[in-house]
């Protein structure tokens, strides 16, 4: 099988739009959602540094380790992990998925917002990007 080594970065700047997408949900919602709106930035926080580092797919779990215990000091590590686990598998799933990719680069279009926009970064892997294994 052949995996897709996308860089985080790429994955992460199309998880922020995505996200997008999800604050229209929380705000929607019923009862109160302030522990989402509390996840969601700081999964928000972790993807844009994840943007800004630019990390080497070998070294993402490491980096998003040391995001975690050097996070801030108001913020549960806790929480912070159970973000950090999530970027990690949503961008692993990334890698594995072509049509996740597909739905990533298509600005990850929902019912809860208007007409997708695309993805800031192409997900079309060059020959670097691919494990040949």
């Amino acid at each position: 099988m052949t995996v897709t080594r996308l860089r985080p970065a790429v994955v992460c700047a199309a998880l922020l739009e995505a996200l997008d997408a999800s604050e229209g949900r929380r705000r929607r919602r019923k009862r109160d959602t302030t522990p989402d709106a509390i996840g969601m930035s700081l999964k928000r926080q972790l993807l844009a540094q994840s943007v800004d580092a630019d990390p080497d797919p070998e070294a993402f779990e490491a980096w998003l380790l040391e995001r975690c215990l050097t996070g801030r000091v108001d913020a549960s590590i806790g929480a912070l992990r159970a973000m950090a686990r999530e970027v990690l598998a949503e961008w692993q799933f990334a890698a594995a998925s072509a049509d996740f990719r597909e739905w990533l680069t298509a600005g990850a279009p929902s019912e809860d917002r208007g007409p997708a926009l695309s993805a800031t970064l192409a997900f079309l892997p060059s020959s670097q990007d691919l494990d040949g294994r």
